[in-house]
């Protein structure tokens, strides 16, 4: 699947492993159950690693996973549920998790620059969608109102910010 990083198209080098699958000495993303039952074998792999969590799963739970991770997979089941943007932003701002934050399922290029100040690095683009939307989709919106931690180039294009420097 192609992902959309910083307004470009790229390649996806993750393999997705199911959880009776041996792992590959690539990158690979496992699911948190695999991850919560094999963590002492896990320890010892050298390859990037990676977890995919449902909407529903508390950022505190993998907080000691995360120094063991290169990347989080967060899933957004509807482009209504929000969720999956709490658990970026979680990740990046209260846990400090440095690595790459993914989101897929149900996105949309609305959601690119808003997903982008939650934390996320990378989206999963989904198939059939016109990649020219989607590396444009992160120029359409570049004014926010509130700060961003997670994104301190957009962070200085806040309303809030902006309205004091002008006072």
């Amino acid at each position: 699947m192609p992902l959309l990083e910083n307004g470009r198209i790229t390649e996806d080098q993750w393999a997705v492993v199911a959880d009776d699958a041996p792992l590959p000495e690539a990158p690979a993303i496992i699911s948190l159950a695999r991850l919560q039952r094999e963590a002492a074998a896990l320890a010892g792999r050298n390859a990037p690693l990676g977890v995919a969590v449902d909407n529903d799963v508390n950022p505190d739970t993998l907080a000691p996973f995360l120094p063991r991770l290169s990347l989080v997979q967060v899933v957004l089941p509807k482009s209504r549920d929000g969720r999956a943007f709490t658990q970026a932003r979680a990740l990046r701002e209260y846990h400090h998790f440095s690595g790459e934050i993914r989101v897929a399922g149900h996105v949309i290029p609305d959601h690119y620059a808003m997903l982008r100040r939650c934390g996320a690095s990378t989206v999963v683009v989904p198939p059939g969608s016109d990649p020219a939307v989607w590396q444009a989709s992160g120029t359409v919106v570049t004014l926010a109102y509130q700060y961003a931690p997670a994104a301190p180039a957009a962070a200085e294009t806040a309303v809030s910010l902006l309205r004091r420097r002008v006072a």
